[in-house]
């Protein structure tokens, strides 16, 4: 069994139960005590940028925010693909706090070595 796991999440405002569940499964593996890195990438990276995560709700009446907050409280490697943000016109600077920008070979050395979930 592994006790990492790395969530990819490549949706963000443009499909709100898929984001909102990434997010909440990134959540629910720390909380189950496991090594969680939620990496952003496609359109999941508007997810890291301030303020964007307040609008995206499940249809259940989850928040995308809420989890993206208890992410960033107990410091759960949040890495956004830096290509993908750029494309967006999405800097450094327009990150959340505990976001940062990171490259292809992170997903491929990350996932060698973690269980993954893809949405």
């Amino acid at each position: 069994m592994k006790d990492k796991v790395l969530v990819l999440l490549s949706c963000g405002t443009d499909n709100p139960n898929r984001a909102t569940r990434g997010l909440f499964l990134a959540m629910m593996a720390h909380k189950e005590g496991k090594e969680a890195i939620l990496f952003l990438l496609d359109e999941g990276v508007n997810l890291a940028q301030k303020g964007m995560a307040e609008h995206v709700i499940a249809a259940t009446g989850d928040k995308a925010d809420d989890h993206l907050t208890y992410l960033q409280e107990f410091g759960v490697p949040i890495l956004v693909c830096t290509p993908c943000a750029v494309a967006r016109q999405i800097g450094e600077d327009d990150l959340v706090e505990g976001a940062r920008m990171a490259v292809g070979a992170e997903i491929i050395n990350l996932s060698c070595e973690s269980a993954v979930i893809s949405l």
